[in-house]
């Protein structure tokens, strides 16, 4: 199978990783060549690492290395199999590449949105072929994380769905099926836990250390819930939190004061050193 994934962040790359291990061709692409092509080092210095610590051979990081390759976002795409899109949670820059994409892919190419929140029918909508356009999300690191959700909108076929769960289940991934809801299954129980735990912070019940330290010991969570949202990225959790309260109305889902103003003022967590926790 050839894949295209457009965008080489953090979950991009990773992604990109997940397929070329599992022996697939990848096409990496992303607003500038020059953004990819740093990505894709980046990848091979954190292989190499792995090679260093005997985690992985060395034949398997050039193999990886080897099938994947950078590409501009206009070469052809005449072959590709599967199009995903791993950039920002914007509907309308998510709806710009697959438009894009949609007037120079063959008819079965499978369009897949690695969203964590936002809308399968709507990003769907207008396309050629919306019964070949699936969510299919995966977690941060998605060379470690095990799961995939499988998101089917409003068009989605029967097909294109066990298609993924089947491809998903070939990248060494347990696929969970889900229908289009905003926040889809992880999310939608997440993150609220996460902003509630913020609002307990903001009200001063306990401090952020023992905030963390009792959902670790009291409910088995491997990650306190405000050092999960740095890592997640409190600029995530916040656009998934807007999401939710959008599209439900329900003020459950309303996001935390707090959270907004630590986003506000560019303490997004781990990516910026500081976040609930400091990093630096």
């Amino acid at each position: 199978m050839l894949v295209r994934i457009v965008g080489s962040g953090a979950m991009g790359i990773g992604i990109a990783q997940v397929f070329a291990a599992a022996g697939h061709e990848v096409e990496l692409t992303d607003q500038e060549k020059e953004i990819a092509i740093k990505a894709k080092a980046g990848l091979e210095k954190q292989l190499a690492r792995l090679v260093e610590r005997e985690k992985i051979e060395e034949k398997d990081k050039e193999d990886i290395m080897a099938r994947i390759k950078v590409t501009s976002a206009t070469d052809d795409v005449s072959k590709i199999d599967l199009l995903l899109e791993a950039v920002s949670e914007s509907t309308e820059l998510k709806r710009r590449i697959f438009e894009d994409y949609d007037a120079r892919c063959k008819d079965d190419c499978i369009f897949a949105t690695n969203t964590s929140s936002l809308s399968i029918t709507e990003l769907a909508a207008g396309l050629k072929h919306a019964e070949r356009f699936i969510g299919m999300h995966f977690f941060n690191p998605p060379a470690v994380m095990k799961l995939v959700e499988v998101i089917s909108g409003e068009e989605t076929s029967e097909a294109t769905v066990e298609k993924v769960v089947e491809l998903s289940r070939e990248l060494g991934k347990t696929p969970v099926i889900c229908r289009e809801a905003p926040g889809f299954i992880v999310n939608r129980l997440l993150i609220p836990m996460l902003n509630e735990a913020v609002e307990l912070l903001d009200l001063g019940v306990a401090s952020k250390d023992d905030i963390d330290e009792a959902m670790k010991l009291g409910a088995n969570h491997p990650m306190g819930p405000l050092a999960l949202a740095d890592l997640i990225g409190l600029d995530v959790c916040l656009n998934i939190m807007d999401t939710l309260y959008k599209e439900t109305g329900d003020p459950k889902f309303r996001p935390s004061v707090r959270l907004k103003k630590m986003v506000r003022a560019g303490k997004l967590g781990r990516k910026t050193g500081r976040g609930f926790h400091d990093y630096r």
